[in-house]
């Protein structure tokens, strides 16, 4: 049976480039051409197979080197075999390890992007990110004693930088601020195949991001009534309403979003702190920030032809003003704590319509941590005990915001993890 199939120019081209991004919600292949390709995709059952034929391409090195790509531990891909089908259309079989449900669809050039094909491969049943979330609570209660260890970074290598002073860490309360668990949904900026903003010297915001939300969720972790939860926790794309789903799915506290700025000129520098608007932007460059986040997902690659429930949801409801509101003092706690830390780009929260803030329940913020365009931040953004430091700040601009604003009482979630 075919799923899909996209008619374009009968001319010979070639795969300039092939990637795959794994991930434990999908695995996602795209193919990189100058040109748009004719596809179409079927499924093949007993063995469960994906079969990708490809009108007017030339197997190459590039096409070939997919079968290198797919590791033993991808959840989904057992194995790639390419070959010439007939005059004219080159045949790509994914093997797969079980039945999956496909999302095959194009983007048009974007950024360093040219035309990309993509396949989304996701399982079945989606996984459900409150069940692994307290399976993992339960698998860490024999280790509650001491803190949960970090996972290892996939970020760049960290370069050599200035020693940083360290700044001195407040003790944290053991008295827990109420009798539940309270869960921070902590989200990295970006990944897979959207590197974000890129700095002079090379590093991609999109690792910068994840290096600091996993520092960040350790510190939240070591709290004995707090757990945080990362929308993404490798390199790999998530759409931005999925961050927002993923976050309402665990019904999580908070949401917050990593992100290190960029600018033309490489003289900006600073911290930000961002809130959602009901009412357009608080300043043009507020606005501008907005936009070239909410671009993320045609660089990062959605299908627009899944349609985002929560797009049809009004944001000028009694819930959303409410929400805002405290998303605005949650902001000023942690914008308070970054200028213990660092320059601060604008004194006060600015507010834009971000999309990724848009939960109608859940109080969120965006962190700008620092602008990667400046080569110094650069330098310390790159820097593990900078990266500590911004996890610290933002950590404590959490606490402060519960001290003064105690979550509401509520049986959801298992207590005393």
């Amino acid at each position: 049976m075919a799923w899909n199939e996209h008619a374009a120019a009968q001319t010979a081209t070639q795969i300039t480039t092939a990637r795959v991004w794994p991930s434990p919600d999908y695995t996602r292949i795209t193919l990189e051409t100058q040109a748009p390709v004719a596809y179409t995709v079927t499924g093949v059952k007993n063995p469960e197979r994906l079969v990708l034929d490809l009108e007017g391409v030339d197997i190459t090195a590039v096409l070939t080197s997919l079968n290198e790509k797919v590791g033993t531990d991808d959840p989904y891909i057992k194995g790639v075999r390419i070959g010439r089908f007939k005059p004219g259309v080159t045949r790509v079989v994914f093997d797969l390890k079980s039945e999956v449900r496909p999302q095959v669809f194009t983007l048009a050039p974007i950024a360093e992007y040219g035309h990309r094909l993509v396949l989304d491969l996701y399982p079945l049943v989606a996984n459900d990110p409150l069940l692994a979330f307290l399976q993992k609570l339960e698998a860490q209660r024999p280790a509650a004693a001491g803190p949960e260890p970090a996972p290892a970074e996939e970020s760049e290598p960290l370069a050599a930088a200035p020693a940083e002073k360290p700044r001195p860490s407040r003790p944290a309360s053991r008295k827990p601020a109420a009798d539940r668990l309270i869960i921070i949904a902590v989200d990295p900026g970006h990944g897979g195949e959207d590197p974000g903003a890129r700095g002079r010297a090379g590093t991609n915001e999109k690792n910068v991001t994840l290096a600091i939300a996993r520092k960040l969720k350790a510190r939240i972790d070591q709290e004995p009534n707090m757990r945080a939860f990362l929308t993404r926790d490798d390199d790999y794309y998530v759409a931005l309403h999925v961050r927002v789903q993923k976050a309402r799915r665990v019904k999580a506290d908070l949401f917050v979003s990593v992100h290190a700025d960029a600018f033309i000129k490489p003289y900006a520098r600073g911290s930000s702190v961002f809130a959602l608007s009901e009412r357009g932007a608080t300043s043009a460059a507020a606005g501008w920030l907005a936009k070239k986040e909410n671009a993320a997902d045609l660089i990062g690659g959605v299908n627009l032809d899944v349609k985002d429930p929560y797009l049809k949801q009004t944001l000028l409801d009694l819930s959303q003003t409410a929400t805002i509101n405290d998303s605005l003092k949650l902001a000023r706690a942690v914008l308070s704590e970054l200028g213990e830390i660092n320059t601060l780009h604008k004194p006060d929260v600015e507010q834009a319509g971000f999309a990724v803030l848009k939960s109608p329940d859940i109080p969120s913020i965006l962190v700008e941590t620092a602008f990667i365009s400046n080569p110094e931040e650069e330098k310390k953004l790159k820097s593990a005990a900078y990266q500590e430091q911004m996890a610290e700040a933002v950590f404590l601009g959490i606490k402060r915001y519960f001290s003064r604003n105690p979550p509401l009482a509520r049986d959801r979630l298992v207590q005393n993890q």
